[in-house]
């Protein structure tokens, strides 16, 4: 026979999990409608706002690119040569081999037929040795950082080091930039002077191609792990930020595309060495400015500012969701003391509490309600209405604004076939039901190893080539701007 202490602690569970269920449903809901709303009313207005602003009166602010790079022999020349033609007035790529095993700085070395040149004897933050710097006769707007393996942390910080310009944009090595996602991006610093960082909505690439001048030619990918990423993205990612930059509370700028005022990341001395360095400098970006009551703005922009791969192996989606996990609950930990503190304004009273309950609390209560519920439906203390009333809380809500975000997807990118909707429809269906089971327990699993500092690598696929094309308006613009 159950004992009573035990039946007690399965109702309870089993209450918290329903109340749980109920919150996380609603706000993903609100944050959803809300991002249907911003994208379908504003936004299309403010683009267009912002470009004939900047066509008439040629204002912007020159842009520092940083893209570290370990063992990426496979992305890193296709996304080095789609920065170098970006089409923006003035800005340098900085390229920073971390210390790779493969031929990363090989291939480098022989596509831009790279020399060396004098490394700067004065450090602003902190980083492992730097071996050689060098630059390339046909681009002199690239730098190529060689240096000892510090982690991507480390790496950034050396590129901050090696930067010209007051603003700095931080990519991944297989990111291709959409042409004027610089131009958008940095034109926020301009109208607003609160923005301390800004980002945008990042594209899952898999099973599209890019052309001679890094257009992508949009596909569908084969796989159902691929496909459903793209639709976790925009419920996910899109939506959420989109309201939290709404309410200035926004605490993510991705690591694959992100720009950030360069004195200000400077003053708190730079990434932090942690797996999760972009929530981390964000959030202590926010704490600095509320601790010496300086005005500040984290932005996004609910549209595709660029590309990347998306994991496409069951092994390389549980690292990065494992990763993801660990570095939002090592980076909560370092900041807790703004944690319900009315000091530090929003963030202290609602972001951050939301992602310690929703974000990190959630994967736990998830497993510890469904087991509670298994164990009292054979034990006869629920009936199947109550059944019926989780799976509808979970999986049919769940289905419901996997359909959503599905219509976000539509409106900002290009148009699909009714044939392809259909398939990324059953997939919305499928997801709740493996997907997002499977993941969570991932999370579960990072929430009790947190202490793990393994970054975890992740497959690469090789991005389609493209030639180089030196002549390019972009390149001019840039070399005139270094000669200034």
């Amino acid at each position: 026979m159950i004992s009573h202490h035990l039946i007690a602690s399965l109702l309870l569970f089993q209450f918290v999990y329903l109340i749980n269920l109920v919150l996380t449903n609603i706000t993903s809901t609100l944050f959803v409608f809300y991002s249907l709303f911003d994208v379908s009313k504003n936004y299309f207005t403010k683009r267009t706002a912002l470009l004939k602003s900047v066509a008439k009166n040629r204002v912007y602010l020159p842009v520092s690119i940083l893209m570290p790079a370990y063992n990426e022999e496979l992305t890193v020349i296709n996304s080095a040569k789609s920065l170098l033609n970006i089409d923006f007035e003035e800005y340098e790529v900085i390229v920073i081999n971390d210390g790779s095993k493969d031929n990363t700085f090989k291939k480098l070395q022989e596509a831009f037929e790279l020399y060396p040149v004098a490394a700067p004897s004065e450090l602003l933050l902190k980083h492992a040795a730097i071996r050689q710097v060098y630059r390339s006769p046909h681009y002199k707007n690239l730098t190529v950082i060689d240096k000892e393996n510090g982690g991507k942390a480390d790496a950034l910080n050396a590129g901050i080091n090696l930067s010209r310009y007051p603003l700095f944009c931080s990519i991944d090595a297989d990111t291709i930039l959409e042409q004027d996602s610089l131009l958008r991006t940095s034109l926020l610093f301009i109208q607003d002077e609160r923005v301390i960082a800004a980002g945008g909505h990042i594209g899952i690439s898999n099973g599209s191609s890019f052309d001679k001048n890094h257009k992508i030619h949009l596909g569908l990918p084969s796989r159902f792990i691929e496909r459903i990423q793209i639709i976790e993205y925009a419920r996910g990612f899109l939506a959420g930020r989109t309201f939290w930059s709404a309410i200035n509370g926004l605490l993510i700028v991705s690591g694959a595309f992100g720009i950030f005022r360069k004195d200000l990341v400077v003053k708190i001395g730079g990434y932090r060495h942690t797996i999760g360095e972009d929530f981390d400098l964000v959030i202590r970006m926010r704490r600095y400015c509320y601790d010496y009551k300086i005005p500040h703005k984290v932005s996004f922009i609910p549209e595709i500012m660029c590309w990347t791969q998306a994991p496409t192996d069951s092994n390389s989606l549980f690292k990065q969701r494992n990763r993801w996990q660990r570095g939002l609950i090592e980076s909560l930990f370092y900041n807790k003391k703004m944690i319900l503190n009315p000091r530090y304004g929003i963030t202290g009273l609602i972001t951050l509490p939301y992602y310690l309950f929703v974000e990190i609390f959630n994967p736990l209560i998830a497993f510890m309600g469904a087991i509670s519920i298994l164990l009292l439906y054979l034990a006869g203390f629920i009936n199947q209405n109550t059944i019926l009333l989780f799976f509808i809380l979970e999986f049919v809500w769940g289905m419901a604004l996997n359909i959503f975000a599905l219509w976000l997807i539509i409106f900002i990118r290009e148009s699909y076939s009714f044939k392809i909707i259909l398939r990324f429809t059953l997939d919305c269906m499928l997801e709740p039901f493996g997907y997002k089971p499977v993941t969570k327990m991932e999370q579960l699993i990072a929430t009790f190893t947190f202490l793990n500092r393994e970054w975890g690598e992740i497959q690469r696929h090789k991005i389609e080539e493209a030639p180089l094309n030196p002549s390019v308006s972009t390149v001019v613009a840039a070399n005139k701007a270094s000669n200034k």
